[in-house]
């Protein structure tokens, strides 16, 4: 096999069809240890490459749906830019996988680094103590793992396609994610796809040794069967009974071309209202609007105000909505990508400003430092991001909420600050309209999912177009939103009934709520110090020959 890259390629697109809207979920079983496979016996700098490769060609086909974003021709190029700088940019962590894994954990298995240590390596390994083998598998997910952590932060964050999040329809494996959060179950999902990788190679091996390969898959297998089954007991649980609440999800699906035409947004906006009315003929509690359906500030607009409060009075119902904010300062002014909360009795009763804002979407990064960045993206300002968490408190319902506006759902560490003690559920208000009908919306939804785990509380998505749904507090999508011609992506509304705590109740508080990503950091630091402990072994070793 003259080139490893095409093969790196395979194992990267498989790693992407394990995602929405493909979602063959096994093949993320497999993918990792594929992609190894792939890079195996070559030597530092290769790895790496081929390891990119695979990261490389998993990103662009997986993140595609950025090229459905609707911007003028002459701004076409510069979509095509993000996507390939966004791939490219998250590849390089697929590749620091591989290599880590190939040439810095296999030092204790292969005897060094050498050439020879490196050819010789299937022996090695295979002769290697049972536990040895087992620790290489356990140390390569502990890194994926803090790998992902870092993905989840480093320059604001992109937890976008978690390699758990292909999970998402095993609802009884990830209820793990109670205690450890989504990154469990990538863990798991790792550390498996290496056993099986070993496996493999022993029954390639040693043929003759009948069912030796068992030894290689039977601590995972057992780790996965015993979650599952607890998570399964878990699911089979009967309910308690508790009040409910009634919300309307209203979903547009308004075109996000309009944007650039007053005229048309006024009339989506009438359009929005007239559906809105509608929806309040079955005599909802809540009414939520999604991301950007108010194309004008409520509290600057008057129009666009007495429309919304006249609504929230004629009707008696609170509305959740997102719309634009300012605040003046002496030389300047801020701009807030905004979610309000109406009372019935047509009062702005809270407002919570978007704290994780997208990249190139909402805010220019380093544009003080960088101004030709500003020339790269067709936006022509910026939102400053809010400092704090607000719930919104509805004290005639005794119904408490928080709201995160779009893709802070796919941040674990935010959606649990964002939640207490008399939380009753998450509310996720999103625009996914501008990625048209591709799997931004499902890949969305997957993410959002493990949040209602995490945190054991429902949550509740109203999208601009998909996927609009209720997840309950076990990750089960309980209803989604389809119309009759458009599906996930038509134009209507669903009133679904939410489970809400009982007056002075308090949640039960899960694991992760408790003590947040305790796991992943548990990772980082293992991965650490396994890095270092090889490192310093390949030193030595390299000094000795």
């Amino acid at each position: 096999m003259r080139s490893r890259y095409p093969w790196a390629a395979i194992g990267g697109l498989s790693l992407a069809a394990a995602f929405p809207n493909l979602s063959v979920a096994g093949l993320a079983w497999i993918a990792p240890g594929f992609i190894l496979l792939t890079a195996f016996g070559k030597p530092g700098k290769e790895t790496f490459r081929i390891g990119y490769v695979a990261g490389l060609a998993h990103y662009l086909a997986s993140l595609y749906w950025l090229l459905l974003i609707p911007v003028p021709l002459s701004w076409a190029w510069a979509k095509v830019l993000g996507w390939l700088a966004l791939g490219a940019v998250l590849a390089l962590y697929t590749g620091t996988w591989v290599w880590l894994c190939w040439k810095i954990f296999p030092a204790r298995l292969t005897g060094g680094a050498t050439e020879q240590g490196i050819q010789a390596w299937p022996e090695r390994f295979l002769a290697a103590p049972w536990s040895a083998r087992i620790g290489w598998g356990i140390a390569c997910a502990a890194v994926w793992v803090a790998l992902e952590m870092v993905v989840a932060r480093f320059l604001g964050g992109f937890p976008w396609n978690l390699l758990g999040d292909s999970q998402y329809q095993m609802t009884p494996l990830i209820q793990v994610a109670a205690f450890t959060g989504v990154y469990g179950v990538s863990f798991l999902v790792v550390w498996t796809s290496l056993s099986l990788l070993g496996a493999g190679m022993v029954i390639v091996r040693r043929p003759v040794m009948q069912s030796a390969w068992v030894g290689e898959i039977i601590l995972p297998v057992v780790a996965v069967s015993g979650l599952y089954l607890t998570g399964y007991e878990k699911l089979l649980r009967p309910e308690q009974a508790s009040p409910e609440v009634t919300v309307a999800l209203v979903q547009p699906s308004i075109p996000q071309t309009i944007l650039w035409d007053s005229a048309k947004n006024e009339q989506s906006f009438k359009d929005l209202l007239a559906l809105s009315e509608r929806a309040l003929t079955n005599k909802p509690d809540v009414l939520i609007w999604p991301e950007s359906a108010v194309p004008e500030m409520i509290r600057y607009d008057e129009a666009t105000y007495r429309a919304v409060t006249g609504l929230a009075r004629a009707h008696k119902v609170w509305i959740i909505l997102s719309s634009d904010d300012g605040e003046a300062l002496p030389t300047e002014t801020n701009y807030f990508n905004s979610s309000f909360l109406i009372s019935p009795t047509g009062e702005l009763a809270g407002e919570y400003r978007k704290q994780h804002l997208v990249m190139f979407g909402e805010y220019v990064p380093f544009a003080k430092w960088l101004p030709f960045l500003k020339w790269v993206t067709p936006i022509t300002g910026g939102y400053t991001p809010g400092d704090r968490a607000a719930p919104f408190e509805m004290g005639d319902l005794n119904v408490k909420v928080s709201v995160l506006i779009c893709f802070e759902d796919t941040f674990p560490q935010v959606a649990r600050r964002y939640v207490d003690d008399d939380t009753d559920f998450l509310v996720n208000i999103t625009n996914d309209g501008w990625f048209g009908e591709g799997a931004a919306q499902r890949q969305h939804a997957a993410a959002a999912l493990f949040r209602a785990v995490e945190n054991g509380l429902p949550l509740v998505r109203c999208t601009n177009t998909g996927l609009t749904c209720w997840i309950d507090a076990s990750g089960r999508i309980r209803r989604e939103f389809r119309s009759a011609q458009d599906g996930i992506y038509g134009t209507g509304f669903m009133t679904v009934r939410i489970p809400v705590l009982r007056p002075g109740e308090k949640r039960a508080k899960t694991f992760y709520r408790q003590h947040g990503d305790a796991f992943g950091w548990a990772c980082v630091c293992f991965a650490m110090v396994r890095i270092g402990a090889a490192s310093l072994r390949n030193r030595k070793s390299s000094d000795a020959n």
